[in-house]
């Protein structure tokens, strides 16, 4: 494959992967475990939905990282293990795609607040994200996907850090919106002008959102993207809104419903497509039958 970026510049589009929560769930993560636990126990789960997702037609596929920060990991005792946690997250994910798609460190916020309005200082972030992406980088990622930020300093943070552990590895970079009567802002107060500014003057080299949001939502959110960056970017969208029925946890879009608006984000030159909560290996399928018409 060419060089991550280099794929981006000359396209076409890249569909990424889909939700790995709710699969890691299915197969017996308990509440209140970390995702991550697999990692050290459940190996052939994650080479499963690395296998599902690459068949379905995902080019660029993610490890089980999204919680594999430092502080992250400190909440269920496992910061000890952190390179090694992210490490096998990545040989995983390598050992079933074997250089047929992309893998992706996802790199989620790390569950503390930075002050003034929480108690985590920003240099003891900045090194936990440090010890997460070194194991990630080190084990071979091609891309880092920091991700589901909503404290533009924080994402700012674990983009910093990615830029000490490497100065060449590709960053993208996602923050998720609220639609609130203003517009769209994270739940920090972050309007999409600020967030893309920020992330870029990071060091990101995409920049977007995932998480929160069905596709209609996102397809306004990557036009207010567009409208203040000619930046590459990533958008990945819920299968809408989460409801609870009868108990379990229901996303109500639908893989067609879903592909049927992915023409719109190609026509706003987004350059990476994929899903978030909610997504299945049928809805990569669809968009990637979608995109590649």
């Amino acid at each position: 494959m060419q060089p991550f970026l280099e794929r981006v510049k000359n396209g076409p589009v890249l569909v990424a992967d889909g939700a790995m929560g709710s699969f890691l769930m299915e197969h017996g993560l308990e509440p209140g475990d970390a995702p991550e636990s697999f990692n050290l126990s459940r190996q052939e789960v994650l080479r499963e939905v690395a296998g599902l997702y690459l068949e379905a037609g995902a080019e660029v596929v993610q490890t089980n990282t999204f919680g594999g920060s430092a502080l992250k990991l400190a909440a269920y005792g496992l910061d000890d293990r952190t390179e090694e946690i992210n490490r096998l997250a990545v040989e995983a994910v390598r050992e079933v795609v074997d250089g047929k798609a992309y893998v992706s460190g996802s790199c989620g916020p790390c569950g503390r607040t930075l002050l003034p309005y929480g108690d985590a200082e920003p240099d003891d972030v900045r090194e936990s994200f440090r010890r997460q992406i070194k194991g990630l980088v080190e084990a071979g990622v091609d891309v880092l996907c920091v991700e589901t930020m909503t404290d533009l300093s924080e994402a700012k943070l674990a983009i910093e850090a990615a830029r000490g552990v490497s100065a060449d590895i590709p960053v993208m970079a996602t923050m998720t919106f609220d639609a609130i009567p203003r517009g769209f802002y994270t739940i920090m107060g972050v309007d999409v002008p600020s967030a893309a500014a920020g992330l870029l003057e990071a060091g990101a080299n995409l920049v977007g959102s995932n998480c929160g949001n069905g596709i209609e939502n996102m397809v306004a959110i990557a036009r207010e993207f567009r409208a203040c960056t000619d930046a590459p970017m990533l958008i990945q969208s819920n299968a809408g809104l989460p409801q609870l029925v009868e108990g379990h946890v229901v996303y109500s879009e639908t893989p067609e419903f879903m592909a049927e608006h992915a023409a719109e984000l190609l026509e706003l030159g987004v350059q990476v497509i994929g899903g978030c909560c909610g997504t299945t290996p049928a809805h990569i399928r669809a968009l990637k039958r979608a995109l590649r018409r």
